[in-house]
């Protein structure tokens, strides 16, 4: 929930994230399918809350958390809900981006979204305030958390990924999950860190969508442990 990455190739979308956390954080569960409001939903389980950073639903949306809004804030304590159990509210939803719109986010965590449906939406929620931006589905990106990554690490990461995706015209899942997988020779502030103080990244996660099917992968990093599940293709939904 730390580095998101979309990559539109052959026809094809790739969504990828890592997740950092703190070594005392117990590790995810395995992605399993959930029936959540009449919905089926994918994604792996964090333990503590109950929620995710991760989720694939039906009908090939899909919903990516980061930690932090645009900067690092300060923890508040004690927040209303976790940003994983709104993940699952939203991506459960008939109409993700309608209840994003409508949905009461006072005392929540700030928290950045990756949304995409039809269209591809970057939202983030400062704690004060919502903001929605539409993106390019056509086009590559990468996000890094605010919380764990300074502006100009930000930048080194987007060059390093702009670099990757200008590499190939017809990038393949493979490639995309070895890059996320890399730390670039940098632990502190690569695509895989291992730092000091105790954070380490626990997984990489990817959904695969096209025509004949959604694929996810998770790579358990912490267990070299590699699950994979698809669902059949379905409208997206609006």
């Amino acid at each position: 929930m730390c580095t998101v990455s979309f990559i539109s190739s052959d026809s094809q979308y790739f969504i990828t994230s890592n997740r950092d956390e703190h070594t005392s954080r117990p590790r995810a569960l395995e992605p399993q399918e959930e029936i959540i409001g009449g919905v089926k939903v994918l994604f792996p389980k964090d333990p503590k809350a109950g929620g995710t950073w991760f989720a694939l639903n039906e009908k090939g949306s899909v919903a990516v958390l980061l930690n932090g809004g645009f900067v690092n804030h300060r923890f508040a304590g004690k927040y209303a809900k976790s940003r994983g159990l709104v993940l699952l509210d939203i991506i459960s939803s008939e109409s993700p981006l309608i209840l994003l719109q409508e949905m009461e986010l006072f005392n929540i965590e700030p928290f950045t979204l990756i949304l995409f449906t039809s269209g591809l939406l970057e939202f983030r929620w400062d704690g004060h305030q919502k903001y929605f931006r539409p993106l390019d589905k056509g086009k590559n990106h990468i996000w890094s958390s605010a919380t764990l990554y300074e502006d100009e690490v930000i930048e080194h990461r987007n060059r390093l990924f702009h670099e990757f995706t200008k590499a190939s015209t017809r990038i393949r899942a493979s490639e995309i999950m070895d890059f996320h997988s890399n730390n670039h020779n940098d632990f502190e502030n690569g695509f895989i860190i291992d730092r000091k103080s105790g954070l380490r990244t626990f997984s990489v996660t990817q959904v695969i969508l096209n025509q004949d099917e959604h694929i996810m992968s998770h790579l358990d990093l912490l267990h070299d442990k590699l699950f994979e599940a698809s669902l059949p293709p379905c409208q997206l939904t609006p």
